[in-house]
């Protein structure tokens, strides 16, 4: 996978996630962990989109780590609103 495939799958699993939330039903729980699950989502797409601007390897590296914190927050934000009930998770 190249980095033009992975900016746009970076960009589609926000618009995505954006979507499942929009699509939650409103409740305090769900409004907060809604707003956290789209902050982590789009920061995981905004930093890989700075990677790959990136002006020396150590940077790159730094960035990358940002995204993986950000992307293992996105799992939490998930899990909770499963385990919550707040939303299924119908696996493959």
């Amino acid at each position: 996978m190249d980095s033009a495939e992975l900016r746009s799958r970076t960009k589609a699993l926000a618009v995505t996630v954006i979507r499942f939330v929009e699509g939650l039903k409103r409740n305090p729980a769900s409004d907060v962990i809604g707003k956290q699950l789209i902050r982590s989502v789009t920061s995981v797409a905004a930093n890989y989109r700075a990677a790959c601007r990136a002006r020396s390897k150590p940077d790159f590296a730094n960035k990358m780590g940002i995204i993986e914190e950000e992307a293992d927050e996105t799992l939490f934000w998930l899990e909770m609103l499963v385990e919550c009930e707040k939303a299924k998770w119908d696996s493959p």
